[in-house]
């Protein structure tokens, strides 16, 4: 790819253009090399590096470039020296055996995202479904905020709310009125909503899935907890 199309990639247009996206860093790159053993898709990408780098070991296509280009190609203030560009990654397969779902919608925040698809594929054997009008999964934030999780997690885009109800027999939510978030019966559900942290889910929409809410228990003193923080807990709790 030319070097004038990798800063393109900063853009969530240009990365669903060339189907590719960044990853930045020592740590995500080490992720992806490891990921790249179990996903062929991923021996594919291509690195480009700056002469601190350049004797770094790997099997993909390495590009040596000017620090000065590295920042013009990285996302951070204060780049690392190298950078990935990674093919998009292949669809989820089909689910597993006793795989739970976790559905967001519209969640907006790269920072929660990012720290949502790490704790997924923490617990393992989750499956994260992201609504319409959700916050890029490939944006540099969210990916750099995974920490390498993105790698390691099944993930499907786009999911209309509405087609829960064809494939999940019973679905649970957070709410301020619901059974405590320990009662035994939140592992009888295969798929979690969690909404926008500002909108929440309509309630229409949950009272037309059926849905049975939830509650984490607290002092009362605030009205709510961040997003990521609610899905973290439900999880522990399911994998408990």
């Amino acid at each position: 790819m030319k070097l004038d199309d990798v800063k393109k990639l900063q853009q969530k247009k240009y990365r669903e253009e060339l189907g590719h996206f960044l990853v930045e860093g020592e740590h995500l790159v080490l992720e992806l090399q490891k990921a790249a053993q179990l996903i062929p898709e991923l021996k594919n990408s291509e690195l480009y590096v700056t002469e601190l780098y350049e004797h770094w070991p790997t099997d993909f296509r390495k590009n040596l470039i000017t620090e000065k280009q590295m920042a013009q190609v990285s996302d951070t203030k204060t780049p690392q020296g190298i950078v990935a560009i990674v093919p998009f990654l292949p669809h989820a397969t089909s689910a597993k055996a006793n795989e739970r779902a976790i559905y967001l919608h519209e969640v907006q925040d790269p920072g929660n995202l990012g720290t949502i698809v790490r704790t997924l594929a923490w617990f393992g054997n989750f499956r994260l479904l992201l609504s319409p009008n959700s916050v890029d999964p490939y944006n540099p934030k969210v990916v750099r905020s995974s920490m390498g999780a993105i790698f390691h997690l099944a993930m499907e885009l786009d999911v209309p709310l509405d087609s829960l109800k064809n494939r999940f027999t019973k679905l649970a939510c957070l709410d301020m009125q619901g059974k405590p978030l320990s009662d035994a019966s939140l592992k009888d559900f295969d798929c979690f909503i969690f909404g926008n942290e500002a909108r929440g889910v309509p309630r229409e929409k949950l009272a037309e899935l059926n849905t049975e809410p939830f509650t984490i228990q607290g002092c009362g003193a605030i009205e709510s907890l961040n997003l990521a923080s609610a899905v973290n807990m439900c999880t522990y709790e399911l994998s408990r």
